[in-house]
């Protein structure tokens, strides 16, 4: 199969390309040129995709399917469409599942509401910004999905992924996780040790989505995991494992964290507090507990967590080094909690 990938040199991009390599694809690239070094191999056509005359070099050519891994803006979705709508027998939009208007119910399927923004919203929260409004990711990747859907929903899978993890994932929020417990000691563990969580390793997405292309699959699907039982507790204790780490957890509940102004998400990584409103008075306890039989049904699978961990430990190391974490806790502010809750029991 001839298959575009706008993006394809960063974290799932970079899979992406490999998986399809590997499965005898014929890859092509349209992206800026800034990361051209990582597949010298692979034809690149270098352009700005908010630039129309840039993407109309693509134009007289033709691929079975187009993977579109970096779509943050309408304007820029309707301009890719336009361009690629004739070109291409399949367009892949990876979403996210932060389109999803309310989290505060568990097992939401793809059919749940979607958020939304009026033209002149989008105007005002992107004032002719051609980079990703983070403060309306959402609400902008929904819009995007709806532009393809609009145009040509016949050739449309939107994949919509929630934390993805792994290799070259420069979040650091799972890999945090996996520094922490490698360091061993005690580790500060966040909330209910019951609690769902998901994430979705990289290679098992860019897997599953060359998988979906190679089927000419269309429609809309959630794409995280691991399966339906991963609990906080089960992700943890399966990093140390996969790390023989001697990390000993101490748990502290969500009254504690929040008592102590530890920040859901990026200051303590996979947690959010069940059943509450965070600052922003939403309740967001059900976004780690998505709904993905459609995706498990056509296909999708799960490498183990302790693969995973010990993988992007390996990455980590080689290529961060001791490079600042971009998520997770202090270690001061760790070593101060822990010695605050051995002093006062949490009843």
């Amino acid at each position: 199969m001839k298959i575009l990938i706008i993006g394809g040199t960063r974290f799932l991009g970079r899979f992406l390309v490999e998986e399809g390599l590997k499965r005898n694809h014929e890859i092509t690239l349209f992206n800026r040129g800034t990361n051209k070094e990582v597949f010298p191999d692979v034809e690149q056509v270098f352009g700005d995709r908010n630039q129309i005359q840039d993407l109309e070099q693509l134009k007289g050519r033709k691929w079975d399917a187009v993977i579109d891994t970096c779509g943050y803006l309408p304007k820029t979705m309707e301009k890719s469409v336009q361009v690629l709508e004739n070109q291409v027998d399949q367009y892949v939009f990876i979403s996210t599942i932060s389109v999803y208007k309310d989290f505060s119910k568990k097992n939401f399927n793809e059919d749940a509401e979607t958020l939304t923004m009026t033209k002149e919203e989008v105007e005002e929260v992107t004032k002719g910004s051609d980079s990703p409004v983070m403060s309306h990711y959402g609400e902008l990747k929904s819009l995007c999905e709806q532009v393809l859907l609009q145009a040509i929903p016949s050739k449309s899978l939107i994949i919509r992924p929630g934390l993805i993890v792994g290799p070259y994932d420069n979040s650091d929020r799972f890999t945090y996780w996996v520094k922490r417990i490698n360091e061993g000691g005690q580790v500060l563990a966040p909330g209910n040790p019951d609690r769902m969580v998901q994430y979705i390793d990289v290679r098992d997405l860019a897997k599953w989505t060359i998988h979906m292309v190679e089927n000419n699959q269309t429609g809309v699907f959630n794409a995280t995991g691991i399966d339906n039982h991963l609990t906080m507790n089960y992700l943890l204790q399966a990093i140390k494992r996969g790390l023989s780490s001697n990390a000993e957890f101490v748990w502290a509940n969500d009254d504690f964290l929040l008592e102590n102004e530890v920040g859901p998400w990026m200051e303590m990584p996979l947690w959010i507090p069940d059943a509450r409103p965070l600052s922003d008075g939403k309740d967001m306890s059900g976004m780690l507990a998505a709904n993905t039989d459609q995706a498990i049904s056509a296909g999708l699978s799960f490498r183990p967590v302790e693969e995973t961990a010990t993988d992007t430990l390996k990455w980590y190391k080689e290529v961060r080094g001791s490079a600042e974490m971009r998520a997770g806790m202090a270690k001061e502010k760790e070593d101060t909690l822990i010695q605050k809750l051995e002093s006062t029991p949490i009843k």
